[in-house]
Order: structure tokens, then sequence, then C-alpha cells
């Protein structure tokens, strides 16, 4: 692992995904083919043309996707925490239809819904909310182009990624 912070114009694609799965290698094995089936099936919810933002931080492996390499228009993103997995919809979340009551938080900008299982991604309700945060964003998706991931961040000091019993 680097030790500092990695920028955006040295973690890109190929070498960044063989980098991600070192990343979520941290977390249980539960945990970790958890959030490998999520990021694959939030991947699919999405343009195949969107930009995946990696952030290894202090709390946790944060996976945003987004129209393009700027963080600020990332619309979803994956949260990984030692026991559980996160949705959070960014930028318009509070203003997303949520008739089934699923988001929560409090925030102006980010609302977020704890997954049960990466499976959770393929409930209508959660389908309806990601297909509204695209509809919603200020930024649209290219409408063709393949995805791109880059590593934005590491942080050289890191919680424990695993639950401690």
């Amino acid at each position: 692992m680097l030790s500092g912070v990695a920028t955006a114009s040295t973690r890109r694609s190929p070498a960044a995904a063989k980098e991600l799965v070192g990343f979520i290698a941290k977390y249980s094995p539960a945990i970790a083919k958890d959030a490998r089936a999520a990021l694959a099936r939030l991947g699919r919810l999405l343009p195949s043309s969107a930009v995946r933002l990696v952030y290894d931080n202090w709390n946790g492996l944060v996976v945003g996707f987004g129209q393009n390499e700027c963080p600020s228009d990332a619309i979803v993103s994956i949260f990984a925490a030692p026991d559980h997995l996160t949705l959070c919809f960014i930028n318009d979340g509070p203003s997303l239809p949520d008739p089934d009551k699923l988001l929560k938080g409090s925030g102006t900008v980010v609302r977020h819904v704890r997954l049960g299982s990466a499976r959770d991604l393929d409930t209508p309700a959660i389908r309806a909310l990601v297909k509204a945060a695209i509809a919603q964003s200020d930024v649209p998706f290219p409408k063709s182009g393949s995805s791109k991931l880059i590593i934005k961040s590491i942080s050289p000091r890191q919680r424990p990624r695993r639950k401690i019993l």
C-alpha cells in the first residue's frame, strides 16, 4: 500500500482494479464477498459509462459512481464498514422520491440505505431510487463510453476493516 495519499493522476485502471481487490480483501470474507457483489450489481444499474471513484478512507472503503472524474458530480456510492454495507445517494439524496421510506439521514446532501446484503440492490424500491438519482442528476452520463476506475485517495491511517470481537 502507498504511504500518504494517492492522487487520481497516478492511480487509474487497470492497476486500480488490482488495488481495489486489495482494499476489499482487508474485510472479513463475508463483507468482502458482499462488497464485490454490491459493486457489480450497482454497476449494472448505472450507465456503462459510469466512472468509479475509490476512496480507502479512515472510516472505510467508499466507491462512488458518477458521470465523470469530478467527485462532486457522483450520484451514488457504496460504503463498506467492518460489519455492513451502505448505499449512499449523493447530492440529490434529500430530494429523491422515497415512497417506501428507505432513505435514512438528515443531512442536506446525502441520504443512505443500510444494505442487509448485496441482493437488496435488486429490490424494486432501491432500483427506483437509483433510477431517480440518475434522472435528477444535473450532469448527464455520457451516452457512450466505457467505465473508468480511479483510486482517488488512500488514507495512511485506517480503522480496522474487520469487526473486532
